[in-house]
Protein backbone atom coordinates (compact mmCIF):
# COMPACT_ATOMS: atom_id res chain seq x y z
CA UNK A 1 0.00 0.00 0.00
CA UNK A 2 3.34 2.76 0.65
CA UNK A 3 4.50 1.50 -2.30
CA UNK A 4 1.20 1.75 -4.24
CA UNK A 5 0.80 5.49 -2.55
CA UNK A 6 4.56 6.91 -3.25
CA UNK A 7 3.99 6.34 -7.25
CA UNK A 8 0.55 7.90 -7.06
CA UNK A 9 2.50 10.17 -5.74
CA UNK A 10 5.10 10.16 -8.46
CA UNK A 11 2.33 10.74 -11.02
CA UNK A 12 0.60 13.34 -9.93
CA UNK A 13 4.05 15.46 -9.36
CA UNK A 14 5.08 14.59 -12.67
CA UNK A 15 1.74 15.25 -14.35
CA UNK A 16 1.88 19.20 -12.26
CA UNK A 17 5.31 19.67 -13.61
CA UNK A 18 3.81 18.41 -17.35
CA UNK A 19 1.28 21.03 -17.11
CA UNK A 20 3.84 23.91 -15.70
CA UNK A 21 5.70 23.21 -18.47
CA UNK A 22 3.03 23.49 -21.05
CA UNK A 23 1.71 26.63 -19.42
CA UNK A 24 4.97 28.12 -19.44
CA UNK A 25 5.08 27.21 -23.49
CA UNK A 26 2.11 28.60 -24.16
CA UNK A 27 2.87 32.14 -22.18
CA UNK A 28 6.22 32.38 -24.39
CA UNK A 29 4.59 31.62 -27.06
CA UNK A 30 1.88 33.71 -26.65
CA UNK A 31 4.42 36.93 -25.41
CA UNK A 32 7.18 36.37 -27.14
CA UNK A 33 8.23 39.59 -27.95
CA UNK A 34 8.73 40.37 -24.30
CA UNK A 35 10.89 37.06 -24.06
CA UNK A 36 13.18 38.13 -26.76
CA UNK A 37 13.59 41.30 -24.75
CA UNK A 38 14.47 39.07 -21.75
CA UNK A 39 16.05 36.50 -24.17
CA UNK A 40 18.87 39.76 -25.37
CA UNK A 41 20.37 40.71 -21.93
CA UNK A 42 21.02 37.06 -20.94
CA UNK A 43 23.00 35.96 -24.28
CA UNK A 44 24.71 39.38 -23.40
CA UNK A 45 25.54 38.93 -19.64
CA UNK A 46 26.62 35.12 -20.33
CA UNK A 47 28.91 35.80 -22.99
CA UNK A 48 30.65 38.96 -21.48
CA UNK A 49 30.11 38.34 -17.66
CA UNK A 50 29.63 34.33 -17.27
CA UNK A 51 32.20 33.01 -19.69
CA UNK A 52 35.32 35.37 -18.54
CA UNK A 53 34.93 33.65 -15.78
CA UNK A 54 36.41 30.60 -16.56
CA UNK A 55 39.69 33.12 -17.08
CA UNK A 56 39.52 33.70 -13.68
CA UNK A 57 41.45 30.39 -12.43
CA UNK A 58 44.50 31.77 -13.87
CA UNK A 59 44.74 33.66 -10.21
CA UNK A 60 45.24 30.13 -9.36
CA UNK A 61 48.07 29.40 -11.82
CA UNK A 62 51.47 30.85 -12.83
CA UNK A 63 49.94 31.86 -16.19
CA UNK A 64 51.95 31.92 -19.06
CA UNK A 65 50.44 33.33 -22.59
CA UNK A 66 52.59 30.27 -24.48
CA UNK A 67 51.13 27.13 -22.08
CA UNK A 68 47.43 28.78 -22.00
CA UNK A 69 45.12 28.44 -18.98
CA UNK A 70 45.11 24.45 -18.56
CA UNK A 71 49.11 24.43 -19.34
CA UNK A 72 49.97 26.42 -16.92
CA UNK A 73 51.02 25.10 -13.30
CA UNK A 74 48.53 25.39 -10.91
CA UNK A 75 50.11 27.39 -7.56
CA UNK A 76 47.01 27.39 -5.34
CA UNK A 77 46.72 30.38 -3.23
CA UNK A 78 50.83 31.16 -4.01
CA UNK A 79 49.10 34.74 -5.31
CA UNK A 80 46.73 35.41 -2.82
CA UNK A 81 49.47 35.20 0.06
CA UNK A 82 51.81 37.22 -2.15
CA UNK A 83 49.43 39.89 -2.03
CA UNK A 84 49.13 39.89 1.64
CA UNK A 85 52.35 39.85 2.40
CA UNK A 86 53.14 42.99 -0.27
CA UNK A 87 54.28 46.15 1.65
CA UNK A 88 51.66 48.01 -0.74
CA UNK A 89 48.95 45.80 0.64
CA UNK A 90 47.49 48.04 3.76
CA UNK A 91 48.32 51.11 1.92
CA UNK A 92 45.98 50.02 -0.93
CA UNK A 93 43.24 48.99 1.23
CA UNK A 94 43.31 51.90 3.36
CA UNK A 95 43.32 54.17 0.42
CA UNK A 96 40.85 52.09 -1.54
CA UNK A 97 38.42 52.40 1.57
CA UNK A 98 38.85 55.95 2.55
CA UNK A 99 38.13 56.97 -1.01
CA UNK A 100 35.06 55.06 -1.26
CA UNK A 101 33.43 55.81 2.66
CA UNK A 102 34.12 59.31 1.85
CA UNK A 103 32.58 59.29 -1.54
CA UNK A 104 29.90 57.43 -0.03
CA UNK A 105 29.19 59.57 3.00
CA UNK A 106 29.31 62.96 0.99
CA UNK A 107 27.84 61.88 -2.48
CA UNK A 108 24.92 59.57 -1.40
CA UNK A 109 22.77 61.95 1.01
CA UNK A 110 24.05 64.91 -1.63
CA UNK A 111 21.16 64.28 -4.16
CA UNK A 112 18.94 63.57 -1.65
CA UNK A 113 19.07 66.97 0.27
CA UNK A 114 18.84 68.22 -3.80
CA UNK A 115 16.04 66.62 -4.44
CA UNK A 116 14.17 67.05 -1.29
CA UNK A 117 14.94 71.21 -2.27
CA UNK A 118 13.87 71.62 -5.16
CA UNK A 119 10.53 69.32 -4.80
CA UNK A 120 9.89 72.22 -2.36
CA UNK A 121 10.46 74.79 -5.09
CA UNK A 122 7.30 76.61 -6.82
CA UNK A 123 8.84 79.10 -9.08
CA UNK A 124 9.17 76.21 -11.97
CA UNK A 125 11.57 78.26 -14.28
CA UNK A 126 13.96 78.74 -11.09
CA UNK A 127 13.46 75.04 -10.83
CA UNK A 128 14.09 73.96 -14.09
CA UNK A 129 17.10 75.81 -14.21
CA UNK A 130 18.56 74.70 -11.30
CA UNK A 131 18.08 71.11 -12.63
CA UNK A 132 19.86 72.29 -15.88
CA UNK A 133 22.56 73.52 -14.32
CA UNK A 134 23.21 70.46 -11.83
CA UNK A 135 22.61 67.82 -14.25
CA UNK A 136 25.08 69.09 -17.19
CA UNK A 137 28.41 68.20 -15.95
CA UNK A 138 27.28 64.68 -15.81
CA UNK A 139 27.71 64.41 -19.76
CA UNK A 140 31.35 65.49 -19.01
CA UNK A 141 33.76 62.80 -20.07
CA UNK A 142 36.45 61.56 -17.58
CA UNK A 143 39.08 63.04 -19.36
CA UNK A 144 37.56 66.88 -19.81
CA UNK A 145 36.25 66.71 -16.07
CA UNK A 146 39.78 65.56 -15.26
CA UNK A 147 41.60 68.34 -17.52
CA UNK A 148 39.23 70.92 -15.88
CA UNK A 149 40.15 70.33 -12.38
CA UNK A 150 43.92 70.32 -13.13
CA UNK A 151 43.36 73.65 -14.88
CA UNK A 152 41.28 74.92 -12.27
CA UNK A 153 43.51 73.93 -9.52
CA UNK A 154 46.81 75.09 -11.39
CA UNK A 155 49.70 76.87 -9.50
CA UNK A 156 49.45 80.50 -10.95
CA UNK A 157 46.96 79.91 -13.46
CA UNK A 158 44.59 78.41 -12.13
CA UNK A 159 41.42 80.12 -10.55
CA UNK A 160 41.32 78.86 -7.25
CA UNK A 161 44.67 79.56 -6.89
CA UNK A 162 44.09 83.63 -8.33
CA UNK A 163 41.43 83.50 -5.14
CA UNK A 164 43.91 82.02 -2.79
CA UNK A 165 46.37 84.67 -3.64
CA UNK A 166 44.22 87.45 -3.67
CA UNK A 167 43.17 85.99 0.30
CA UNK A 168 46.89 87.07 1.10
CA UNK A 169 47.94 83.12 1.19
CA UNK A 170 50.66 81.45 -0.92
CA UNK A 171 50.28 79.57 -3.92
CA UNK A 172 49.26 75.89 -3.63
CA UNK A 173 49.80 73.21 -6.03
CA UNK A 174 46.75 71.47 -4.65
CA UNK A 175 47.26 68.36 -7.36
CA UNK A 176 50.65 67.40 -5.98
CA UNK A 177 49.70 67.14 -1.80
CA UNK A 178 48.71 63.92 -0.74
CA UNK A 179 46.53 65.23 1.71
CA UNK A 180 43.86 67.42 -0.54
CA UNK A 181 43.72 64.24 -3.33
CA UNK A 182 40.66 62.27 -1.74
CA UNK A 183 38.83 65.56 -0.82
CA UNK A 184 39.61 67.00 -4.62
CA UNK A 185 38.24 63.48 -5.86
CA UNK A 186 35.66 63.06 -3.75
CA UNK A 187 33.83 66.45 -4.44
CA UNK A 188 34.53 66.75 -7.86
CA UNK A 189 32.27 63.37 -8.25
CA UNK A 190 29.62 65.09 -6.10
CA UNK A 191 29.30 68.32 -8.71
CA UNK A 192 29.42 65.85 -11.40
CA UNK A 193 27.03 63.41 -10.52
CA UNK A 194 24.73 65.08 -8.07
CA UNK A 195 22.28 66.35 -11.01
CA UNK A 196 21.87 62.82 -12.50
CA UNK A 197 20.94 61.08 -8.87
CA UNK A 198 18.88 64.00 -7.78
CA UNK A 199 16.56 63.31 -11.26
CA UNK A 200 15.74 59.76 -9.51
CA UNK A 201 14.91 60.79 -5.99
CA UNK A 202 12.73 63.52 -7.80
CA UNK A 203 11.04 60.75 -10.00
CA UNK A 204 10.52 58.44 -6.41
CA UNK A 205 8.80 61.95 -4.96
CA UNK A 206 6.66 63.16 -7.75
CA UNK A 207 5.16 59.02 -6.99
CA UNK A 208 3.83 60.23 -3.66
CA UNK A 209 -0.15 60.21 -3.39
CA UNK A 210 -0.64 63.93 -3.51
CA UNK A 211 -3.61 63.05 -0.73
CA UNK A 212 -1.02 63.07 2.04
CA UNK A 213 0.23 66.79 1.26
CA UNK A 214 -3.26 67.39 1.26
CA UNK A 215 -4.42 65.58 4.66
CA UNK A 216 -0.82 67.58 6.08
CA UNK A 217 -1.41 70.88 5.30
CA UNK A 218 -5.37 70.26 6.67
CA UNK A 219 -3.23 69.16 9.99
CA UNK A 220 -1.19 71.74 9.82
CA UNK A 221 2.24 70.40 8.91
CA UNK A 222 5.14 72.35 8.22
CA UNK A 223 7.17 72.01 5.42
CA UNK A 224 9.80 70.50 7.78
CA UNK A 225 7.30 68.21 8.97
CA UNK A 226 5.84 67.12 5.32
CA UNK A 227 9.37 66.29 4.18
CA UNK A 228 10.24 64.52 7.16
CA UNK A 229 7.01 62.80 7.18
CA UNK A 230 6.33 62.18 3.73
CA UNK A 231 8.90 63.05 2.06
CA UNK A 232 11.49 60.89 2.78
CA UNK A 233 9.47 57.73 3.47
CA UNK A 234 8.24 58.21 0.18
CA UNK A 235 11.88 58.28 -1.29
CA UNK A 236 13.25 55.45 1.21
CA UNK A 237 13.11 52.87 -1.19
CA UNK A 238 15.13 54.01 -3.99
CA UNK A 239 17.47 55.29 -1.36
CA UNK A 240 17.82 52.06 0.49
CA UNK A 241 18.38 50.35 -3.10
CA UNK A 242 20.83 53.01 -4.35
CA UNK A 243 22.90 52.36 -0.98
CA UNK A 244 23.07 48.50 -1.49
CA UNK A 245 23.91 48.83 -5.06
CA UNK A 246 26.50 51.74 -3.91
CA UNK A 247 28.10 49.53 -0.68
CA UNK A 248 28.15 46.99 -3.46
CA UNK A 249 30.66 48.69 -5.65
CA UNK A 250 32.71 49.93 -2.54
CA UNK A 251 35.80 48.26 -3.17
CA UNK A 252 35.33 49.30 -6.77
CA UNK A 253 36.80 53.55 -6.34
CA UNK A 254 36.81 55.19 -10.21
CA UNK A 255 39.56 53.52 -12.15
CA UNK A 256 39.45 55.86 -14.85
CA UNK A 257 39.70 59.35 -13.17
CA UNK A 258 41.32 58.80 -10.16
CA UNK A 259 44.31 57.28 -12.86
CA UNK A 260 43.84 60.53 -14.54
CA UNK A 261 44.51 62.68 -11.42
CA UNK A 262 47.75 60.33 -10.20
CA UNK A 263 50.68 61.84 -10.26
CA UNK A 264 54.47 61.26 -8.12
CA UNK A 265 53.35 63.12 -5.79
CA UNK A 266 50.20 62.42 -4.57
CA UNK A 267 50.71 58.31 -5.12
CA UNK A 268 50.68 57.73 -1.26
CA UNK A 269 47.32 58.44 -1.34
CA UNK A 270 45.80 58.15 -4.49
CA UNK A 271 46.89 54.65 -5.67
CA UNK A 272 44.14 52.21 -5.16
CA UNK A 273 43.13 48.46 -5.76
CA UNK A 274 41.94 49.20 -9.50
CA UNK A 275 44.78 51.22 -10.79
CA UNK A 276 47.71 48.65 -8.88
CA UNK A 277 45.85 46.08 -10.54
CA UNK A 278 46.01 47.93 -13.85
CA UNK A 279 49.66 48.91 -13.52
CA UNK A 280 51.03 45.26 -11.90
CA UNK A 281 48.61 43.53 -14.86
CA UNK A 282 48.85 45.22 -17.81
CA UNK A 283 52.04 47.71 -17.47
CA UNK A 284 53.71 45.04 -15.92
CA UNK A 285 52.44 41.69 -17.59
CA UNK A 286 52.00 40.23 -14.30
CA UNK A 287 48.60 38.20 -15.20
CA UNK A 288 48.23 36.10 -12.53
CA UNK A 289 49.04 38.55 -9.26
CA UNK A 290 46.35 41.43 -11.03
CA UNK A 291 44.04 38.59 -11.65
CA UNK A 292 44.36 37.21 -7.52
CA UNK A 293 44.85 41.46 -6.39
CA UNK A 294 41.08 41.80 -8.81
CA UNK A 295 39.68 38.61 -7.50
CA UNK A 296 40.18 39.24 -3.85
CA UNK A 297 38.00 42.75 -4.61
CA UNK A 298 35.47 41.08 -6.54
CA UNK A 299 34.87 38.80 -3.49
CA UNK A 300 35.24 41.58 -0.45
CA UNK A 301 32.49 43.22 -2.81
CA UNK A 302 30.01 40.15 -2.82
CA UNK A 303 30.26 39.64 1.14
CA UNK A 304 29.49 43.50 1.22
CA UNK A 305 26.61 43.88 -1.54
CA UNK A 306 25.06 40.38 0.76
CA UNK A 307 25.67 41.90 4.15
CA UNK A 308 23.79 44.91 2.98
CA UNK A 309 21.12 43.71 0.99
CA UNK A 310 20.32 41.14 4.19
CA UNK A 311 20.26 44.08 6.56
CA UNK A 312 18.20 45.88 4.12
CA UNK A 313 15.69 42.82 4.00
CA UNK A 314 16.12 42.79 7.92
CA UNK A 315 14.99 46.05 8.81
CA UNK A 316 13.58 47.44 6.21
CA UNK A 317 11.01 46.43 3.30
CA UNK A 318 12.76 46.87 0.30
CA UNK A 319 15.99 44.90 -0.81
CA UNK A 320 17.31 43.48 -4.48
CA UNK A 321 16.32 39.74 -3.41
Amino acid sequence: MQSTGVLTANKLGQKKKSVRAKDLALRMKRHWQLYLLVFLPLVYLFIFKYIPMYGAQIAFRDFSIVRGFTGSEWVGLKHFNDFFNSPNFWMLIKNTLFISLYSLAVGFPAPIILALALNEVRSLRFKKTVQMVTFAPYFISTVVMVSMIILFLSPRLGFVDLIVRSLGMESINFMGVPGYFKSIFVLSNVWQGIGYGAVIYLAALAGINPDLYEAAKVDGASRLQKVLHIDLPGIMPAAIILLILNVGQIMNVGFEKIYLMQNPLNLSTSEVISTYVYKIGLLGANFSFSSAVDLFNSVINLILLLTVNYAARRFSDSSLW
